[in-house]
């Protein structure tokens, strides 16, 4: 058995991504089933652990079912895979297994993956080995999966990005609309990740996740969902996710709904491929719909629509949407003015897998207009707050996540909060009428300004430099779209075809 340190999750990977690496299988291929074999392993830890605790010879599935525990069969176990006779065909058993239990359980039915044939025997029976070990704490299965998706997601590149946003980003959003209580929404809610760190924000308070968070979920990949489901599951979370395209389906009914809504849409999604049918007359877009451009505004919308009248929501946007002209100034006025927005926070580039440009956090707050914050908005520039992991990801350390949420907590006047002041080069409180002479531009970088030279003596050039070249590169890649639609709507009026 597998001695459990601080380490787990690293060597478990580097174990199960060794065989990989002995295989034929593409990283793709790989990472669904072997998903399934932390979630296998994780509900048989679950459910030893009711069986001891309930009394009887024969505990029937009910008996389980009562505790909330997932029943397995007999030839669903671990131990039962583990001592699988040497001829026995170990991706055939594995896929049996997996569909005894949705049998058992109809909450999993077509969710689990039962594709293990496509391993060889000795790849199966070794995963399994490197799978079972001693287990000291039951959230350990949690973080390993967490772990591993942010793996798999790093080694599929783009395809990964769909379904992972990176753990400390989300974790920095948990801090800051702070949901210990309540009905959460992520309409885009790839892996689920966003409610893991929201039920492990609760357990920090030595409250129940499931007491406390009611978890509502959208997504528009049937796979992903999967994804999403077991990671709920094997964080023990009671959730309700269902599969539908955002823009066109509101499948939870979400409008004044919840009291924290948490995303990281695809943002930057061209106008023109949205369908004006589907989205016309939704009361999601109660400032309009945009009429060319990206449609940030319609994904921002949905965000706020979706808050009650003290909601507070979190997500990732694109540093465009931060300045956008034509409709989106427009509508991004209107919010501003109608005191939507309460946080701003500028991130470095290299925080995705997927592209290496910068982001925004945008936080909104439909309970800050009866607070002494109205008519204000915070401004964080956090571009030079990170760790670098490697030479091409940064992450935010548990103290930078501090850091930053408590300049918030400062700037909301939360109990124990130190005095807020803005600090030059990092936050700057700005009001409506600041805003308006800039232009209704959200940036933080037009507002918090920049350190005194003393005060920077540790400026990173390279990473500047670098910085500046991925927002430029943003910044072509939209003017190319922008002379192409010059380009049609010339043609147009001359009447070329």
């Amino acid at each position: 058995m597998v001695k459990i340190n601080g380490e787990i999750e690293k060597r478990l990977w580097d174990a199960a991504n060794d065989l990989r690496t002995n295989s034929e299988l593409s990283a793709n291929q790989y990472s669904s089933p072997v998903l399934g074999l932390i979630f296998l392993k994780h509900a048989d830890y679950i459910f030893n652990k009711a069986k001891s605790e309930i009394k009887r010879d024969s505990p029937s599935p009910m008996h389980f079912q009562e505790k909330g525990v997932l029943y397995l069969p007999k030839n669903s176990r671990y131990s039962n895979l583990l001592n699988l006779a040497e001829g026995d065909n170990i991706g055939e058993k594995i896929n049996k297994a997996m569909e005894l239990i949705e049998k058992d359980n109809p909450g999993l039915k077509d969710i689990l993956p039962k594709n293990y044939t496509i391993f060889e025997n000795d790849l199966l029976a070794n995963l399994l080995k490197t799978f079972d070990f001693e287990i000291p704490e039951g959230d350990i299965f949690g973080r390993i999966y967490e772990y591993f998706l942010g793996k798999f997601a790093m080694t599929e590149g783009q395809g990964g990005g769909e379904f992972y946003t990176p753990t400390s980003l989300v974790k920095l959003i948990v801090e800051i609309i702070e949901p210990f209580h309540g009905k959460i929404l992520d309409p885009a809610c790839g892996s689920g990740g966003m409610f893991v760190q929201s039920a492990n924000f609760v357990k920090k308070n030595n409250k129940s996740a499931n007491d406390e968070l009611s978890c509502d979920g959208q997504e528009k990949t049937g796979k992903t969902i999967n994804l999403a489901k077991m990671n709920l599951a094997v964080n023990g979370i009671e959730g309700d996710v269902i599969q539908g395209n955002t823009f066109y389906e509101d499948n939870h009914d979400s409008v004044g709904k919840y009291d924290f809504v948490m995303a990281n849409p695809p943002f930057n999604v061209d106008m023109r491929k949205v369908d004006p049918e589907k989205v016309k007359g939704d009361p999601r877009w109660p400032l309009g719909v945009p009429t060319s451009g990206k449609a940030n505004y319609l994904w921002i919308q949905a965000f706020w629509s979706a808050l009650n009248g003290k909601g507070r929501a979190g997500f990732v946007m694109a540093n465009s949407a931060s300045d956008a002209r034509g409709t989106d100034l427009e509508i991004r006025k209107e919010m501003i003015k109608r005191d939507a927005v309460d946080v701003m926070i500028a991130i470095s580039g290299n925080f995705f897998y997927t592209v290496t440009l910068p982001c925004t956090l945008w936080f909104l707050d439909k309970g800050k207009e009866e607070s002494d914050r109205k008519g204000r908005i915070l401004f964080i520039d956090a571009r030079n707050i990170f760790t670098q992991i490697d030479r091409a990801h940064r992450e935010f350390s548990q103290d930078q996540i501090q850091e930053v949420a408590e300049i918030v907590r400062s700037y909301r006047k939360e109990e124990g909060a130190k005095e807020y002041s803005d600090v030059k080069g990092l936050c700057k409180v700005a009001t409506i009428d600041e805003i308006e002479t800039q232009g209704w531009s959200l940036n933080p970088g037009r507002y918090v300004g920049v350190k005194d030279k003393e005060e920077a003596e540790d400026f990173d050039f390279e990473a500047t430099l670098e910085e500046y070249n991925e927002e430029l590169q943003g910044f072509n890649v939209e003017a190319k779209e922008l002379e192409g639609q010059i380009n049609l709507n010339v043609n147009g009026l001359l009447g070329v075809k």
